[in-house]
């Protein structure tokens, strides 16, 4: 099976390839064709995959292409994990929102619009390239912001496109590992937008667990959102939120925070990340070695802000391991290629599974998954207050992708002063200018 990574470059990548490497099933990845537009970048990560297949038998053929059609023609499955605008821009992103007082994180708020904007045209272009180049190939869709991504992919590629996170994932885990329960025989029922849902509850052999978790303060605050967030309010909410949804909860705390940072997260992972390609451009240096140093301090720094903001202090060891996202997406592919049933959270077109959004909104819901693709099963209805937030961010990715779709100005601004974390739409007005100022991939702005 021959599969191909936009985003060849990217730091993340070797999780993926480990996964590969770890699949020695009928019909597994046999060819991984890596694209970047920035080509010192994939050669580098190209060092890392070679260190991790030395001495692995049939190890998938890496194969680093030069042009983004080339990449895609042959292609089985697309991994679309590209970052427009690189590290800087999201540095930029955040310091552009922390000057008007708001939030500047990647995906949420501000920095997540600016991100959002810039990114929509360029995947939109790459889902076109697909539908000409690779008519039968499915794309799994790794870009940030995910869910509103997955929308514009969608509007050309139908169901062929699904976004995966691992943020439900790993929550899903810890709550699983505090309750003494295998995650693998639990059915999580999570429901939201990507970086916008709630764990409602946790069931295995038809009984739902969470109950016994949220009467127990000691237990629900022994894991990372019961730190972040604190039991009182876990109780009140009856639910688990995602870890991003800190930044609604406790947006005033996380800002000030953020503003204090001596370097807000984007800035330190562009120079974390600068140093660990220029220290790849050294011919003598041990690939995997590095890339495993640096990605042990990129993932103890995760959310430091907000664990700061929230008193919660340094990340539990057991908290340090990530969800998982590339074992969601082997697992997703796995259950395509071979028409093997998998059940995993995804981000999806609604189809009614969230009865308050229409039929074309990407939600992120467990999902059926077969040779057919991602079925989104129905979920409960959400509270009043979740079902508010998540129409008001959905209202926000339309207006998004409306901006990005006509080079409307004043859909953009539309955007930004609609969103629940800016709070005036003369800031909105503002950041517009801002970003559009500091991004050349905004130029379509008029």
């Amino acid at each position: 099976m021959r599969l191909t990574i936009l985003g060849g470059g990217g730091f993340r990548l070797p999780l993926v390839y480990g996964a590969l490497l770890a699949d020695r099933a009928e019909g597994r990845v046999t060819r991984v064709t890596l694209y970047d537009t920035d080509p010192a970048r994939s050669a580098a990560i190209a060092r890392v995959l070679a260190d991790q297949a030395a001495g692995v038998p049939d190890a998938p053929a890496v194969v680093v292409a030069g042009d983004l059609d080339e990449a895609l023609r042959g292609a089985e499955f697309v991994f679309s994990a590209i970052r427009v605008g690189g590290l800087a821009g999201r540095a930029a992103d955040e310091r552009i929102a922390l000057a008007e007082g708001v939030l500047g994180q990647e995906t949420v708020g501000a920095g997540g619009i600016a991100y959002g904007l810039r990114t929509v045209p360029v995947a939109v272009d790459i889902a076109r390239r697909v539908a000409r180049l690779a008519p039968d190939a499915w794309v799994i869709n790794f870009t940030n912001p995910a869910g509103l991504v997955t929308e514009a992919m969608a509007a050309l590629l139908g169901d062929r496109v699904i976004g995966i996170c691992d943020s439900p994932v790993g929550l899903g885990r810890r709550v699983a590992r505090v309750l003494g329960v295998n995650p693998d025989s639990a059915w999580f029922d999570y429901a939201g937008l990507n970086h916008l849902g709630w764990l409602r509850g946790l069931r295995v052999a038809g009984r739902d667990e969470l109950p016994r978790l949220l009467a127990d303060p000691e237990l629900l605050g022994s894991f990372e959102e019961g730190r972040l967030f604190g039991p009182e309010w876990l109780r009140s909410l009856g639910a688990i939120p995602n870890e991003y949804l800190h930044y609604y909860y406790f947006n005033r705390e996380t800002v000030r925070a953020y503003r204090e940072a001596e370097l807000t997260r984007g800035a330190f992972l562009h120079r974390q990340q600068a140093r660990f390609y220029a220290e790849m451009e050294r011919p003598g240096t041990p690939a995997l070695a590095a890339w495993d140093r640096t990605r042990a301090e990129r993932e103890a720094t995760y959310m430091a802000h907000n664990r700061e903001a929230s008193g919660a202090g340094e990340r539990d060891a057991a908290d340090l391991e990530s969800g998982g996202y590339e074992k969601v997406a082997l697992a997703l592919m796995r259950a395509i290629a071979r028409g093997r049933r998998a059940t995993l959270i995804l981000n999806v077109r609604n189809r009614g599974a969230i009865a308050a959004l229409d039929a074309e909104a990407v939600v992120e819901v467990p999902c059926f998954v077969d040779a057919n693709g991602a079925h989104p099963v129905p979920v409960s209805p959400l509270p009043g207050h979740a079902t508010g937030l998540v129409c008001a961010v959905k209202a926000v990715e339309r207006e998004v992708l409306a901006a990005s779709a006509s080079g409307s100005r004043e859909r953009a601004v539309s955007a930004f002063a609609l969103h629940p974390l800016v709070d005036s739409v003369s800031v909105a007005r503002r950041l517009v200018d801002a970003y559009t100022a500091a991004h050349p991939g905004l130029a379509h702005l008029r």
